[in-house]
Formats: structure tokens, sequence, C-alpha cells
């Protein structure tokens, strides 16, 4: 069976190692260059590739083990990924279940949508794991600051542990009331290490992308108000703490009937159409489209609806990642998300290799509000929202 590879992934599989991070854009096609490294270099078979080449099944060993989303296991894209490799018997699993495997030896791990930041539980299994197991990792966004790096440097022997590295390069605010990075120290060697481990798939994607800020009322006395008195106008009661008057004036913001009615302008051009959301009212106001509807989200797993007309209501937490959609060129951000990185991990759902689409569309509704203009400020500057400093300013 013949597989198409494009030349960004045949040069990764020729860099990748044990111990490497795959970086490639959402829609780069990572999950298929793993695959094949996996089969090519590390079980021992042959593929036909662009038509070049024998096909040879892989010796079965070591043993494959794929640790990925919930969603991806569930939607089984793995395995879909898969059959044209011919190949089968690997297990798939969620990072929730990754303490399952703390004790494999002599496999080969395919860690999906990176989650190796911290000190937390998934960082300790996966350090235990990388010690008796060959490994990639594969990552959109691979990492902000050097702190996001310490579990592969010290998976890769660079670092004892988190606290050598910490010793080494991270110098402490003398003056901050809770442990905040200063400054970091030795970065020429941080930069090496990391150019060693990181590979990149860089590859000029067909599809456009057009971006279109479509503008919702509200209403200002409200927003005033919530301001001013710290008063909850939903709970009829005094508003407790920071989070409490940012999550109230979005519900101000995100209610307002005209933000319903830019949706079904927006799907009366665009019949098919992915919607992001945030909380749980804007879903409730989103079942309300007089089109088909479906939902992935902490409630309800449903599949992309079917048909001429539909709405796909993902929630961001749920879904920004590990899925795709070939079916529809436009996506609607209901409301913005606090995190660049999980608006751009959102936008990636319908910009794939494989979409018939050249031209795609995003519309992104926001209000002339205080706090829509300061979250589209930050995420403008690729920053994530912060609440505290929204309100001191």
């Amino acid at each position: 069976m013949n597989v198409e590879l494009y030349d960004h992934q045949l040069k990764a599989i020729g860099e990748l190692e044990s111990g490497k991070i795959l970086v490639g854009g959402v829609g780069s096609g990572k999950s298929r260059t793993a695959l094949c490294y996996y089969i090519l270099k590390e079980a021992g078979g042959q593929l036909q590739i662009n038509g070049k080449g024998k096909y040879k099944p892989p010796r079965k060993t070591p043993p494959l083990y794929i640790i990925t989303t919930a969603r991806k296991r569930d939607t089984r894209d793995w395995e879909d990924e898969s059959v044209p490799l011919l190949l089968s018997g690997f297990t798939v699993d969620s990072w929730n279940n990754i303490a399952k495997y703390r004790d494999v030896k002599g496999a080969f791990f395919i860690f999906d949508e990176q989650r190796v930041v911290g000190s937390g539980t998934w960082v300790k299994n996966f350090l235990r794991i990388a010690k008796s197991n060959r490994w990639i990792l594969l990552s959109a966004t691979p990492g902000d600051t050097w702190l996001d790096y310490i579990p592969v440097f010290v998976a890769n022997g660079f670092y004892k542990n988190r606290t050598a590295f910490m010793n080494e390069h991270v110098i402490f605010s003398r003056f901050a009331k809770f442990p905040k990075v200063d400054r970091y120290v030795g970065t020429k060697k941080l930069v090496r290490l990391r150019q060693q481990l990181i590979v990149n798939m860089a590859f000029t994607k067909p599809t456009i992308q057009h971006h279109e800020n479509v503008t919702c009322e509200y209403d200002r006395t409200m927003i005033r108000s919530i301001l001013r008195n710290r008063w909850d106008p939903f709970k009829n009661e005094p508003i407790q703490d920071i989070s409490g008057v940012c999550y109230c004036m979005r519900k101000v913001v995100n209610s307002d009937e005209t933000r319903m009615r830019r949706v079904e302008e927006i799907l009366e051009t665009h019949p098919k159409a992915i919607i992001f959301y945030n909380f749980d009212y804007e879903l409730d106001a989103l079942r309300k489209l007089h089109c088909r509807v479906s939902e992935w989200n902490g409630h309800k797993h449903e599949p992309i609806p079917k048909g001429s007309r539909w709405a796909y209501l993902v929630q961001y937490t749920a879904g920004a990642e590990g899925w795709n959609c070939t079916d529809t060129d436009t996506l609607i951000f209901f409301s913005q998300n606090y995190s660049y990185k999980v608006m751009v991990q959102a936008a990636g759902r319908i910009d794939r290799m494989n979409t018939p689409y050249r031209d795609l569309y995003y519309y992104h509704l926001k209000s002339t509000a205080p706090i829509d203009m300061a979250i589209s400020r930050a995420l403008s500057q690729k920053r994530n929202f912060n609440e505290k400093i929204f309100l001191k300013a």
C-alpha cells in the first residue's frame, strides 16, 4: 500500500530520534510522521512512500504505546491514521491513565499533545517511563518558558532532576511573596540543549485563513454597575473576588441577544460551522439555533453533524485540540478564551493538510466592552489574559 508523505514529513523522519520533540503546527501531519518513524526506524519495517520502495511489516518489537488526549483516544484518530500503514496491535490511551504504563519496559512511546509541564503526577510517570523505554513527544507549542522544558531535559539526562536545573539556571525574585522567576542564567546552554531536541516540521500550508471581527452589543449600564459596585446582577449578591467580577462582566457581554443574531447571520452564508464557547449559559443559548446542533463538552460527546446545515458546539476546555474536521470551512468564536494557545489550537480544527477548502473563515464575536477589548489585546500580543492586571488597570 502506497503512503503519501510531504517533504517536511520525510525530512522530520530522518531527523527524529528517541527523546526528541516533533514540533509542527496544528494540522501539519505529526501523527502520521510519528507512526512512519516508528515503523521505519524503531520496528524495522519498510513502507512504499510516494510510489517508491516496498512494504515490509514491522517485526512487532518494540511494542507501541500512544499516550494522547481522551478525545483522540475515544474517536480512534490514531487507529484511523494507522490504516494506510497496515499497522495494528498498538495501545492508545489518555494522559489521565499514564500511570498504568509506568512499569512498562522495552517499548516505544509516542506522547501526543505535549503534557509534560511542571512537576505533577503526569510528569513523574513520564520520567519513569522514559528511563526504561524509547520515546518521542509531539507538540504544536513545545514551551513558553525554560521551565516548560525541564521534564524533557531531565528525561534526556541533561540534568539529574528539577532541582539541579533550578540551581544552575533560575534566579528567583527577592521581593515576591511567592517563588517567582526573576531571570534565567546560562541561557546559551539551554538554547543549545533545546536545539538538540527539537525537530521542526516547517511547511507552507495550502490554506488561507480569513479572520473577521464581528461586533456585538452589550449593556453598558450593567457593566458600569458591576465595576463600580461589585454587585452580581444575576445572583443579586455582592461579588467576592476578582474572578467573580470578570465572570459577571463576561456573562453580560456574552449573553447579549445581538450575539445570537450575529451567529444566525453567519450561518445564512456559511450553513455548516464549528462554534467554540466557554460557559454553559452560552451553550444554553446556542442550543436554540435554527439548524441541526451537536455538542462536544463535559456533558456530551456527540459526533460532528451530517447534512447541509448544522452547527457543532464545542467547549474550549473539552475540544480545543486533538481532533479535526474537513467538512466545513467556517469556525465561529462565540466568545474569546483567555489562553492564546487554546485559541490557536481551536483555530486548527479546520486547518488541516487534507481539507478540501483553500479559504477558511474565522469569525470572532466581540463587543467594545472593556473586558472584551482587553482580552483581544492580550491575544493579539500572543499573551494570556490576566484578570488581576485588567482590574488594576
